[in-house]
């Protein structure tokens, strides 16, 4: 019989959600900010390089929209989810240093095909030979996502990858809803569907966060704030990628 697999630990205040988490931050206790910052980072990491197309930006955002969100944890007023919040303060940051950068590009260059339906396979077991295709697909995709114009990678990470509602994805972007739509229906068209057969990969798979980063980002942020460093070296999860992250799909980012 085959080995169990690891099994990630268990997930601290796990049953608490953001909001309640907050309450208990801006009440005093900011150990918990950590908690925070794990679920969201793999969502920021995602959204901040989908814009700015560079890694290691990308993690400088994420450590300044924790930074601003934390000295302004006082003007969340709940009337959008903290993850929203949250995510919003990072496409901000990350379009600020894009201008400073001069980076945007002309969609406006972009042909106008027709949209075509994605069909993204996944299997629940391979083999290694397998695997390594998977992961060299993968590596396809990432680049072939990399290509395509700032404006509609961003909707698709949050609307195909991260699970946001339309909704939810405007409300980040502040943008409107039928202007989501719009982006995310050529966003689909842009990386057809041919491209995402071949790769044979779960869009959740895009651009994973690895644990390396993930410690790197939270021991940052904390000694920015002053605060007390994490007990624990990393969050547990076994492997090389932090599995701690808000879920991508579902009724929201509620449970870590």
């Amino acid at each position: 019989m085959a080995e169990p697999g690891p099994v990630a630990a268990p997930v601290p205040f796990a049953g608490q959600s953001d909001e309640e988490l907050v309450r208990r931050v801006t009440a005093g206790e900011t150990a918990l900010f950590e908690v925070l910052m794990r679920r969201y980072n793999q969502r920021l990491f995602r959204v901040a390089r989908a814009i700015l197309r560079d890694e290691t930006e990308a993690e400088d955002v994420m450590q300044q929209a924790y930074v601003n969100a934390y000295t302004h944890l006082g003007q969340f007023a709940e009337r959008a989810r903290f993850g929203t919040w949250l995510t919003r303060i990072a496409v901000n940051e990350a379009f600020a240093r894009l201008r400073r950068r001069g980076r945007f590009e002309e969609a406006d260059a972009i042909p106008d095909w027709e949209e075509r339906a994605m069909d993204l396979i996944g299997a629940a077991e391979r083999n290694p030979e397998q695997e390594a295709l998977r992961r060299e697909m993968r590596a396809i995709l990432e680049a072939a996502f990399a290509a395509i114009p700032e404006i509609y990678r961003t909707v698709f990470m949050l609307r195909e990858v991260e699970g946001l509602s339309t909704a939810d994805a405007a409300e980040c972007l502040s943008l409107s809803e039928d202007a989501v739509k719009t982006r995310l229906f050529r966003a689909r068209a842009l990386l057809r569907q041919e491209l995402l057969d071949r790769a044979g990969v779960v869009s959740a798979e895009l651009f994973p966060l690895h644990l390396s980063r993930c410690d790197r980002v939270i021991a940052a942020v904390l000694e920015r704030l002053d605060l007390a460093p994490p007990e624990r070296p990393h969050c547990g999860c076994p492997g090389g990628v932090c599995l701690a992250a808000a879920p991508s799909r579902g009724s929201g980012p509620m449970v870590s």
